[in-house]
């Protein structure tokens, strides 16, 4: 039984998936232009990949700290103003950016990251207070060709200015996008959901929370697909770029590939298709298990080499199917009245990813080459598609 809509989500102008698919393109260029520019600038200002995983490592501390706290956020402040609030920390973020300082650098990293913590949070909230179960995967391929828009566009244009001497224009069109992406939230005038808000009450200590969900094998295994899938998002757009370098391929090559895979997500429809004909369950599977093989091919190459492009982009067609439906195993099984907390929960797989993943690269490099990191991740992936026969066949 789906609660009645809020009299405000009568006031949006026009079809409210796809407003939402708009808000979440307009956010998405407002990070993707800076992707394919910031670990080359990370590795500029900080010397080596393992600074570049360290600063990587305390940003995303500072992440989890501000993600975790997000449901507190929310009982103090209302929902759009949470949003207001994530919209002007991108702002700041690119501004520290800009700096390259070796202490405002890590901190932007961090910001940027939470604000599209608080920006996931709180387009998943919107999305299940106003979407119902049935219409979630037609709005999430939806969502994901505006956000394939951006992130097409965004990394190649930011690494192109780069290359034509307007290095500080990609910040700049960081902090324009964003104000953008405030602009047309207020104007769509989005009000919460009251049973939601009630909802978030109960959990008033995050870590109550964490032992809450935790506690469901559908949530845990739901946790497990997105955490997988961000790990390795992580590593192709952070140590991507800087693979490509390795291999003798030129700067503006990693914003080719970046923008190349974000192009995927145009299969978005197909991929929604797809899993109406086969089950999300059977497409999730395989996103897992082609990412993981990608990965060990990735591992097996030992050095870097400029035709294992081939390898990041077969995984990256795998990553872009947990896109499309990753989100769809929480979404389908989270209760109504524990969304608010449950969510906050949730969304910390961004903030885990950028922890994990920097942390095992660290300990990797400590007795193994690099190229070894991608057999821990293909391991990962594997065990994410064999938790996935936990899941109901009709999901």
């Amino acid at each position: 039984m789906f609660h009645r809509r809020p009299v405000a989500l009568n006031q949006l102008s026009g079809n409210t998936s796809l407003n939402l698919a708009r808000m979440s393109g307009i956010e998405g260029f407002s990070r993707s232009v800076l992707v394919s520019i910031l670990p080359l600038v990370a590795l500029e200002t900080l010397g080596s990949k393992e600074n570049v995983a360290l600063a990587y490592l305390m940003a995303g501390v500072l992440t989890l700290c501000i993600t975790l706290n997000l449901g507190t956020l929310e009982r103090l402040i209302q929902r759009r103003w949470l949003v207001t609030l994530g919209a002007c920390i991108v702002v700041v973020a690119a501004a520290f950016l800009y700096t390259r300082s070796t202490i405002l650098l890590p901190l932007g990293i961090g910001l940027r990251s939470a604000a599209a913590s608080i920006y996931t949070v709180c387009m998943s909230l919107y999305i299940m207070d106003y979407i119902g179960k049935k219409e979630l995967t037609l709005n999430e391929s939806r969502r994901m060709q505006y956000t394939g828009a951006a992130w097409f566009i965004g990394p190649f244009a930011g690494s192109w200015l780069v290359e034509n001497g307007m290095a500080d224009v990609p910040f700049l069109l960081s902090m324009i996008a964003a104000s953008i992406m405030l602009g047309f939230f207020w104007k769509l005038r989005l009000g919460d959901n009251k049973v939601v808000a009630r909802a978030q009450s109960q959990a008033k200590n995050p870590w109550h929370a964490i032992k809450r969900y935790s506690g469901q094998k559908r949530l845990r295994i739901a946790y497990g697909i997105t955490l997988s899938r961000s790990c390795f998002w992580v590593t192709l757009f952070v140590y991507g770029p800087i693979y490509l370098i390795e291999s003798g391929l030129p700067v503006w090559s990693a914003g080719v590939l970046l923008s190349s895979v974000s192009g995927l997500l145009f299969f978005s429809p197909t991929i929604g298709r797809a899993s109406q004909r086969f089950g999300t369950r059977r497409v999730i599977y395989v996103g897992l298990s082609l990412t993981g093989l990608s990965l060990v091919a990735l591992g097996m190459l030992g050095e870097p080499t400029p035709w294992a492009v081939v390898f990041w982009v077969t995984g990256a067609f795998g990553g872009v199917l947990l896109d499309v439906l990753g989100n769809i195993p929480f979404m389908r099984s989270v209760k109504a009245r524990e969304r608010v907390a449950m969510t906050t929960v949730f969304s910390t797989w961004r903030e885990a990813s950028e922890l994990l993943t920097p942390l095992l690269v660290s300990a990797v490099l400590v007795v193994f080459p690099f190229h070894v990191f991608f057999f821990v991740l293909a391991a990962m992936h594997f065990s994410s598609a064999l938790s996935t026969s936990y899941l109901p066949r009709r999901l």
